[in-house]
């Protein structure tokens, strides 16, 4: 079997922790040791070897994503495939499935696990004992998908009908249906037969490349065309979910209900619900002091949070950004970044600290004319080689040794000494020590916005030409 990992959502919902950025999948939750996609890798590994994992990503995750695998598995992956754009879950897995069978040779009665990268499940044992069932439904020719059993009414999730059973633990799955309204939800629950619907899904790659072609064919002729055309032409595909292409449309789909702890972690009244609470209802998390406080969740990653006389809120603290909620309305963030988008907020994309291949960089201030920032390069680490238009830089070293090209020349800079970057030059930094390199940089000219960057060589295979900064 291979396991189809799938990480390249930009989901915000947990803003301001998750920015389009920084998305959930790489967030440590309150009161967890590791991000939600390390988790997704260990209960991959249960079920299969580092080499069997596949990972579709984008190529602003893909650093995040070889990072966190080989903080699991103790080694680097060998599968990554970056979407050259966003066109959700069914070209996504559609991809993955052309690139195992064109370069690993896969047989077409694979099996293929669909797993979600930022969802919680517990226990791991349980899990794996549900996709043993679902694969040996895919295998007598079933699309399978994993149902939970609701632990109420829930109007945020899908559902999903079983009817008869096909095998021990294997049901025929009816009908999909879309979040409900909360008497619909409830009628659901009571009924006993409807589960939530998980977003997982197993089958073989024979039976899904058929699916496709019967119920998908623009997807499907273009994965006819090999893996290296579909990625040429990934951005002709239809943004559409698995769901709607092929699972609510196909007559052999089964299901899988697993009884277990599952959340999506969808908002931060999912994170509530999830995080230990202390005697007064409270989930705290950081540097937080609650007086007269009850049934809310707290949250502080930078600074001291105090609270006083307040009941059922959500506080989240960033560096840059505070998200105060009542608990029951966290589902309307999106609204909010809706507001926060249309009038060219920053906080939206990206944390004032932002994690790149080689390093860090955080924003100490900026305005029109200049920005200031910190910025940490990782031992042996190399920024891309690039050319700024508009703006001039000025690097100070605070730590280490730095490793600086400006034109023709290549020359070291050391702890206390500085050097200038004119405008239009190509340059480099780089650090050749045994510790990290510290520097500030110092951007000033007429125009110091985040696309003035050209890149022309790059050792991490990001892609040449204009970018913006986040990129550099």
């Amino acid at each position: 079997m291979k396991v189809i990992v799938l990480a390249g959502g930009r989901g915000t919902r947990l803003w301001p922790m998750s920015r389009e950025l920084y998305s959930k999948q790489f967030l440590r939750l309150p009161g967890s040791s590791e991000s939600l996609l390390a988790s997704a890798y260990v209960r991959a590994q249960v079920l299969v070897q580092p080499e069997d994992i596949i990972t579709v990503t984008s190529q602003d995750f893909a650093f995040f994503v070889k990072d966190t695998f080989q903080e699991v598995t103790g080694q680097d992956p060998l599968h990554v495939i970056c979407e050259p754009v966003s066109r959700n879950t069914a070209p996504a897995i559609g991809l993955a499935l052309a690139y195992a069978r064109d370069k690993l040779h896969v047989p077409p009665d694979e099996p293929f696990l669909v797993m979600t990268s930022d969802h919680v499940i517990q226990p791991v044992s349980a899990f794996a004992g549900y996709v043993k069932q679902g694969e040996q439904a895919a295998q007598s020719g079933y699309l399978v998908t994993f149902g939970v059993k609701p632990t109420g009414p829930e109007t945020g999730y899908g559902y999903v009908q079983a009817g008869d059973s096909l095998s021990d633990g294997v049901l025929k799955a009816v009908r999909f249906v879309e979040k409900p309204d909360a008497v619909t939800a409830q009628r659901y629950v009571a009924s006993g037969d409807y589960f939530w619907n998980s977003g997982m899904f197993c089958f073989t790659a024979r039976d899904m490349m058929a699916a496709l072609a019967e119920h998908q064919p623009a997807i499907a002729q273009l994965l006819e065309g090999g893996f290296d055309t579909t990625i040429g032409h990934f951005g002709d595909m239809p943004s559409i979910s698995i769901d709607y292409a092929v699972m609510e449309k196909a007559l052999h789909v089964a299901v899988v209900p697993m009884d277990l702890t599952w959340n999506d972690v969808g908002s931060w009244d999912a994170v509530y619900a999830i995080t230990n609470k202390d005697a007064d209802g409270n989930a705290l998390s950081g540097d937080v002091v609650a007086l007269d406080t009850t049934g809310s969740l707290v949250v502080s990653r930078k600074r001291l949070v105090t609270t006083i006389g307040v009941k059922d809120l959500s506080i989240i603290e960033t560096d840059d950004a505070i998200l105060v909620a009542q608990r029951g309305s966290s589902q309307h963030v999106k609204v909010l970044l809706e507001t926060l988008k249309a009038s060219g907020r920053r906080e939206v994309h990206e944390h004032t600290t932002t994690i790149r291949p080689w390093g860090t960089y955080r924003i100490l201030e900026e305005s029109s004319r200049f920005k200031i920032k910190s910025i940490v390069v990782n031992v042996g680490a190399v920024l891309s080689l690039q050319r700024h238009i508009h703006r001039t830089e000025h690097w100070v070293v605070i730590h280490g040794t730095a490793q600086v090209t400006i034109g023709e020349k290549t020359f070291f800079v050391h702890e206390g000494e500085s050097t200038f970057v004119p405008k239009t030059t190509l340059h480099r930094l780089g650090n050749p020590g045994k510790v990290p390199l510290e520097i500030i940089e110092v951007q000033n000219g007429e125009y110091v916005g985040e696309d003035d960057i050209e890149r022309v060589e790059d050792v991490y295979g990001r892609t040449k030409g204009v970018e913006g900064e986040t990129r550099q």
